[in-house]
């Protein structure tokens, strides 16, 4: 090989390790930037010829070794829309051309990044640090299901929440063999029911009519027992409270009250009787199996709640001993809600964006789309911490990512600080001795011209 191959390999050896040096400036640079993958360096030697008895070395190739598809370390963090994914996959973005008419106008073209840390902006826009747009699905607040198949960026326009109308009450139950009631009657375990309009009369087998005088009342609940109360919702929004009574009327027949009218005086009726008369077997189980009822027009305190289904669930109302003979709630609930103003924005690991309101309730408002590559190492790297597919990535594959995401959360740089000044000091000795061998060759170019002397 000639003096001046020998100084082109050097001077070739020294644009390798100044790629590599330069990869390695990148990683320190962004070592904390959030979702950042290092770029590592891949040399390669370059043969002129080699044979059995030849062998000459042309060059040495630096090339960057990208680590898109290495997971940096999940970090928790105190803003409920940040958000990363354990696990391989991409965020879905989209990047801006800016607005017109006060509308945000997107450039068409899908981006992909694992930088998480997004942020509502005055327009409604998820924003990550890098300027991009989160991309995801629609999804029905009511249903929670997710609406077409296009994605989008996401925007969060349900600023207010209309009220909407109780019209499920889920109401599971434990009854007790013997209740406590606060005045006995030998001739049942139990409480009678009391007729509308006409006076007590300590008969424990009388049957009721449906209501529960005022004057009534406080016989009636001598001989019931509490099932409860719930606050439920009209159409508009009005809280009305519902409270439960239950009656015995048999040994194991069970009738449900609930109070209709607590300014009720005189013969007004105050407790109204559902309709349902509940009967257990001998094991406690309800024969027939009830799993609902309907009251219909439900009113309380003259405010219409309408037709209201109370769903005891497959065995939701049981008869069993009670030690203290008291009803056991076990489980209620309901389906109605105040109008609310948004006030709060997070990320829940399933992926979806939910909306806080100020009445209490929260609404899944979009579903965040993961996505992953054949070859995530072949991504284009674009500014802000984001990639765009390339043919060596292979195309987006919707659906394909394992990874999970993971709310309130941000994946940190995977760079290793340690190790990139170790491959720094080797990079630096490796420059070094390029440099001498363009010195050596240097050298002994001059004393073979020095030869003619």
């Amino acid at each position: 090989m000639s003096f001046a191959g020998t100084m082109a390999t050097a001077v070739n050896a020294i644009q390798a390790q100044s790629a590599a040096l330069g990869h390695i400036a990148d990683n320190i640079a962004n070592s904390s930037t959030t979702g950042f993958k290092r770029t590592d360096t891949s040399f390669s030697e370059v043969v002129t010829a080699s044979g059995t008895n030849v062998h000459l070395p042309g060059s040495v190739s630096a090339v960057p070794a990208y680590t898109n598809s290495v997971q940096g370390v999940i970090n928790s963090s105190q803003i409920d829309t940040h958000m990363s994914i354990n696990g391989s996959g991409f965020f879905v973005v989209s990047d801006s051309l800016g607005s017109v008419d006060g509308n945000v106008v997107f450039d068409g073209t899908d981006y992909y990044t694992r930088r998480g840390d997004f942020s509502v902006d005055a327009d409604g826009y998820l924003v990550n640090g890098g300027g991009y747009f989160l991309q995801g699905y629609s999804v029905d607040p009511v249903t929670g299901n997710t609406t077409g198949s296009q994605l989008n960026p996401i925007v969060v326009t349900q600023g207010f929440l209309a009220a909407n109308g109780t019209t499920t009450v889920d109401y599971e139950l434990n009854l007790p063999t013997v209740p406590e009631t606060a005045v006995y009657d030998s001739g049942i375990a139990g409480s009678d029911l009391l007729n509308y309009g006409t006076p007590y009369t300590n008969d424990p087998t009388a049957a009721g009519d449906g209501y529960v005088t005022a004057a009534d009342e406080d016989a009636f609940l001598d001989r019931s027992i509490s099932g409860g109360s719930i606050t439920t919702y009209d159409d508009v929004g009005n809280a009305v409270d519902i409270q439960m009574r239950w009656a015995k009327t048999s040994d194991d027949n069970w009738e449900m009250f609930y109070m209709s009218d607590d300014t009720a005086t005189g013969t007004g009726a105050k407790w109204t009787n559902a309709g349902q008369t509940y009967a257990f077997d001998s094991t406690g189980q309800l024969s027939p199996t009830i799993s609902s009822i309907t009251i219909t027009a439900m009113t309380i305190n003259g405010i219409t709640i309408g037709d209201t289904v109370f769903d005891h669930g497959g065995g939701g109302v049981t008869q069993f001993a009670n030690s203290q003979g008291n009803a056991t709630v076990n489980t209620i609930d309901q389906n109605g809600y105040a109008a609310g103003e948004l006030v709060g924005v997070s990320i829940s690991n399933e992926g979806r964006v939910v909306g806080s309101y100020s009445n209490g309730e929260t609404f899944d408002l979009a579903e965040i789309a993961v996505v992953d590559f054949n070859n995530a190492d072949g991504l284009q790297k674009k500014d802000g911490t984001a990639y765009a597919a390339t043919e060596e990535s292979g195309a987006a594959l919707i659906g394909g990512a394992t990874g999970d995401i993971v709310g309130s959360s941000l994946e940190a740089s995977n760079v290793d600080i340690a190790d990139e000044f170790t491959k720094l000091i080797v990079t630096q000795q490796a420059y070094t001795a390029g440099t001498r061998i363009v010195t050596t060759a240097d050298e002994m170019i001059k004393e073979t011209l020095n030869m003619k002397r």
